[in-house]
């Protein structure tokens, strides 16, 4: 399987290929399931195999280094009597190479059927065992349908393989052949995952094909293992990471202290010593402020010190440094010496400048360590924390209140989501980039907010993994308490590599990755707006208890734009309006309406239509969510009236506000409804984007909603949420 690229592993060189019937041997132990067969040295002895078996059957050449044998010529199958079989071994032996070394026949049962799978292992450098299954036979490497999860698995793991298979509907009942033994096959896949853990001399196992026959029970019929000759394999370690790494109290220190002192302030406007102070004060953080400069000068208001020494101990929690690398270790000890417990240093000239800068980096975090103070950072952009009305970081934006907290490797994409959360209304709790992630890493920040009471959901960003365990244990705890949401860059071969060279780390498989992701749980984004929209729905929104969709929409084309993305999405699914639904939508809306969903009101809405049908809808046991399309056009045309010449004579000034009060009471409407019933209803319009002064979108954030900015964007976000409320086991 390692040669078909599907898993890029270092090049290994200490390999040694055991036997076909040895690896089937080893398998079989653990409960795999293989044909029936025999290992013998000549052709009579093959025919009396055949024999036994009875007929037809299967004869190979086999031998340590005949790992390939099909591109050798080197099976004969179907073979139907002695004479056939005589003939075929005969051939077989005739075929062997001097460097083929000791070789034998092996007699198999035949197995038929029209259906073929691969089940594999191979070693993740980072995760571990993972393990792979697909569609196999000689064409497994061209057709490359295949999915992949990181051991341990569960049975449910396997489900999840076999339905995200491109070709999944082939395993089910097919052209009169019985669906596949999903059992059966599991008892094979555990076996080569236990194999796998048991033995760390395996580097790969290769199970190709696994035959499905058409009573549809899967039978393997090859098998090769690859063992480490030195008994070592690269891999990670397959302990269990012990959380928390750090006290609660530290990162108390760090997104609630009672007071920040800001290291290197500077009377600069351009200096990071000046923006972070600015923007400390300019937040409104309630706690006490301090600043040291050399020159004791006066910035921003603030009378600056010389020395942390000169502040009073115990009223200062967190330390910002802006100050050069060179002296931060010294005042990282006077920091702690005044009873700081956090330091977020934002210096630059540690691990991502080489060797020397790596020595300095680890130096810092022995001091920490040994002083007992949480150390972010170096090299990142800083921390905000709303519940504290805390924004110190070198750059802006501050981000509305919210239920959102980011934990991010990349400081730019802490300001992206900040951004979004500033255009959308729906707000942050915590926000803190990672930097050099030196002695605190993104998998720390996920587990405490995993933990803390003002997260709703966490949003992540991650581009290399250096410790795939630990990330691994991290993101299981988090999604066991909230939802997590991830967006991963390196996920192409160009991006591993700009990853690399950002973060010094190393880019895992990105098909492992996100194998990861989906067994645990992770909503991973392709993203940054699917990663915030997504985020948002779990912020603002009831989780979907099922996958029915209702839409309702004023035009008829963002309503086929919207479905088309549903059944792109895979796992929702339009909902079937009973009859009486049905019924009801006929008394409420013209005659022309689609009397279909998508529900098109065909432009016949009277003042009460949009706020009824929802109610109809969202109130159906038939639909579990609503997404509302058109909000805001009648705000539209009242800002137009409003701006144009003739406004407010020719009773404009009239319409203007009724119009506007119409979307704001459609808003309050979807609001009100999503309360009730429980169920979530997704308001998507491009005027959120467009004109977000809209009385529709304005309102839809007044209330604390998210107003997506299409209905595709709504419909990935719903659909991100019902997975996870179907792995929470939440959802049908």
């Amino acid at each position: 399987m390692h040669e078909a690229g599907t898993l890029p592993l270092e090049a290994v060189v200490d390999l040694r290929t055991l036997s076909e019937h040895e690896s089937k041997q080893v398998l079989a132990t653990r409960g795999a399931s293989f044909a029936g067969e025999a290992i013998v040295p000549d052709a009579q002895q093959a025919v009396a195999a055949a024999q036994r078996f009875g007929f037809p059957v299967v004869v190979k050449l086999v031998g340590e280094r005949l790992a390939h044998k099909s591109e050798r010529g080197l099976v004969r199958v179907g073979l139907g009597d002695a004479s056939a079989v005589q003939q075929a071994a005969q051939d077989l032996l005739a075929l062997r190479r001097a460097d083929d070394g000791e070789v034998g026949l092996l007699v198999a049962q035949h197995v038929s059927g029209s259906r073929e799978l691969l089940v594999g292992m191979v070693r993740d450098p980072l995760f571990g065992v993972v393990i792979v299954v697909g569609i196999g036979g000689v064409s497994a490497e061209a057709i490359n349908d295949v999915q992949m999860r990181v051991a341990p698995l569960v049975r449910a793991d396997l489900d999840d393989m076999l339905d995200s298979l491109s070709a999944t509907s082939l395993l089910g009942a097919f052209r009169g052949q019985q669906p596949l033994d999903r059992d059966a096959l599991w008892r094979t896949i555990d076996a080569v995952a236990q194999t796998a853990i048991e033995r760390s001399d395996i580097a790969s196992i290769d199970i190709n094909p696994v035959i499905v026959t058409p009573q549809g029970e899967p039978i393997a019929v090859d098998a090769l293992i690859e063992v480490h000759t030195d008994n070592q394999a690269s891999e990670a370690s397959t302990a269990t990471p012990v959380f928390p790494r750090h006290a609660d109290a530290g990162f108390r220190a760090l997104f609630e202290p009672r007071g920040v002192v800001v290291l290197g302030a500077s009377t600069h406007p351009g200096k990071f010593g000046f923006v972070s102070l600015h923007n400390l004060l300019a937040s409104g953080y309630r706690g006490r402020v301090a600043a040291t400069n050399l020159a004791r000068e006066t910035v921003l208001g603030i009378q600056t010190v010389e020395s942390v020494s000169e502040l009073p101990a115990g009223e200062f929690d967190l330390a910002f440094f802006c100050t050069p690398a060179s002296a931060n270790e010294q005042l990282l000890k006077d920091c702690a010496a005044r009873g700081i417990g956090a330091a977020f240093i934002t210096s630059a000239g540690y691990g991502e400048a080489g060797d020397s800068g790596r020595a300095a980096e680890l130096q810092l975090v022995e001091t920490a360590k040994a002083a007992n103070v949480l150390l972010a950072g170096p090299n990142g952009q800083g921390v905000v924390s709303t519940p504290s009305s805390l924004c110190a970081q070198i750059v802006a934006p501050y981000p509305p209140a919210g239920a959102i907290s980011i934990a991010s490797q990349s400081g730019n994409f802490v300001s992206s989501f900040m951004n979004l959360a500033r255009s959308t209304g729906v707000g942050v709790a915590r926000a803190v980039s990672a930097g050099n992630a030196a002695a605190v890493d993104v998998a720390d920040y996920i587990e405490w907010l995993s933990r803390d009471a003002a997260t709703a959901t966490v949003l992540s960003y991650i581009e290399g993994v250096t410790d795939g365990q630990r990330l691994r244990t991290a993101l299981e705890l988090a999604v066991a308490r909230k939802p997590v949401v991830l967006l991963k860059g390196g996920a192409s071969a160009e991006g591993a590599r700009a990853a690399s060279s950002h973060t010094g780390a190393l880019a895992s498989n990105d098909d492992v990755f996100s194998g990861l992701c989906r067994q645990l749980g992770v909503v991973r984004a392709a993203g940054v707006e699917e990663a915030f929209d997504a985020a948002a729905f779990f912020a603002t929104s009831p989780l979907p208890r099922g996958n029915r969709v209702a839409i309702l929409t004023t035009a008829g084309g963002w309503g086929v734009v919207t479905a088309d993305a549903l059944s792109l999405d895979g796992i929702l699914q339009l909902a079937e309006l009973p009859d009486d639904v049905m019924a009801q939508l006929d008394d409420l809306l013209v005659a022309r309406w689609s009397r279909n969903n998508p529900v098109d009101c065909a432009g016949g809405e009277t003042r009460d239509t949009i706020p009824l049908v929802l109610e109809v809808l969202a109130s159906s046991s038939s639909v579990d969510a609503v997404v509302y399309l058109g909000i805001g056009i009648q705000a539209n045309q009242a800002r137009l009236m409003r701006e144009g010449e003739f406004h407010p004579e020719h009773g404009l000034a009239r319409i203007v506000e009724y119009h506007e009060r119409q979307d704001e009471r459609f808003a309050t409407a979807a609001h009100e409804l999503a309360q009730s019933t429980g169920k979530p209803i997704l308001i998507a319009t491009e005027l959120a984007v467009a004109d977000p002064q809209n009385a529709g979108p304005r309102t839809v954030r007044k209330l604390g909603g998210m107003c997506y900015a299409s209905g595709p964007r709504a419909v990935r976000a719903l659909g991100h949420a019902y997975s996870y409320a179907r792995h929470r086991g939440l959802a049908d």
